[in-house]
């Protein structure tokens, strides 16, 4: 049974009450950017993510012109919400671009470094999502990342540290590029997720380390290189130490993405890399052991697509099987 979600009735009362207060105008900003904080943080719907907007807007417009730093708060608020509303096209997207653009000037003449940072962090993402619109440019959300990079260092803030590493690594990967170019993009990727697990660990940061760990696997198992079965036994190591964090109990789809993806490239390795002429019957039962882990977590929590993608790949190892036996 889930917990009710917010309502325009509750939204609609929460700021009655604010305009009952006593309080300040400035409080009652406050109070309407906590509220939508709090809304924002775990919403059940895009209904909840709605709502929040109303309350940030509502905290923007009582801001006005005497209030500058509430007022940009209210804005960038309000864009992360409107960037965490599940929409196919790029309206609310491209809305949440303007608010952080009308916001940073203010926040770096007023705000803390931290607060420019995220605000630089959001935009970064928002740019990204633009791009497959061609209504922004990648290196623009590159640009924004390396600039947050500047306040979260890895000492002081290591979960915003290896987030914008990643962003910054699959920001390259998705770059268009043909022949060399297209492997130096690569090389960068690569390069992005090594240097922040050079500083980000698994004690520390488990959560971020599996999804470091995880995404340099998929990035050197597509990696166009000359040493194609080297790159496959870095990856699938590299999801060891995923699965170090990723398991069954606790993260049971992200646990199935990852053995999907050691699948996939034990699918393409030799028993022995030392004589691939041997084959890979051993490590095709593997792989089927993993796909059909995975598609039956999948089909348990009615992820269906990732199912059907498992289903299709099971088949080919059936038959490469059967070839090889």
């Amino acid at each position: 049974m889930t917990s009710p979600s917010i309502t325009d009735a509750a939204v609609t009362a929460t700021i009655a009450a604010i305009a009952s207060e006593s309080a300040q105008t400035e409080e009652k900003i406050q109070m309407l950017i906590e509220m939508a904080q709090g809304f924002q943080k775990q919403p059940k719907s895009a209904k909840d993510l709605r709502n929040a907007v109303s309350l940030y807007y509502r905290a923007y417009d009582m801001s006005g012109e005497d209030y500058p730093l509430l007022k940009a708060r209210s804005q960038m608020g309000m864009a992360s919400a409107l960037q965490a509303i599940p929409d196919v096209g790029s309206d609310l997207l491209l809305q949440a671009k303007v608010g952080y653009e009308e916001a940073l000037p203010v926040l770096q003449q007023l705000a803390s470094p931290e607060e420019v940072a995220e605000a630089k962090m959001n935009l970064g993402l928002v740019l990204q999502s633009l791009v497959p619109f061609h209504l922004a440019r990648i290196t623009d959300s590159i640009q924004a990342y390396q600039e947050a990079l500047q306040i979260f260092t890895w000492e002081r803030y290591p979960q915003e540290y290896a987030i914008l590493h990643n962003n910054i690594a699959i920001a390259y990967l998705s770059m268009p590029m043909t022949g060399e170019q297209q492997y130096l993009r690569q090389r960068l990727a690569v390069q992005a997720f090594e240097e922040a697990l050079q500083h980000i660990n698994l004690i520390d940061c488990p959560q971020e380390y599996a999804m470091l760990q995880n995404n340099l696997g998929n990035t050197l198992q597509c990696l166009a290189s000359a040493h194609s079965l080297d790159n496959l036994v870095r990856a699938i190591a590299a999801y060891d130490e995923a699965l170090k964090v990723r398991n069954l109990q606790n993260t049971p789809l992200d646990y199935a993405n990852t053995i999907a993806n050691k699948a996939n490239a034990l699918f393409n390795l030799p028993d022995d890399v030392e004589k691939p002429e041997m084959g890979n019957a051993q490590n095709l039962r593997k792989t089927r052991i993993y796909y059909q882990q995975a598609w039956t977590i999948f089909t348990n929590y009615k992820q269906i697509e990732q199912a059907e993608i498992i289903a299709q790949a099971l088949q080919k190892v059936d038959q490469q099987i059967m070839n090889t036996d």
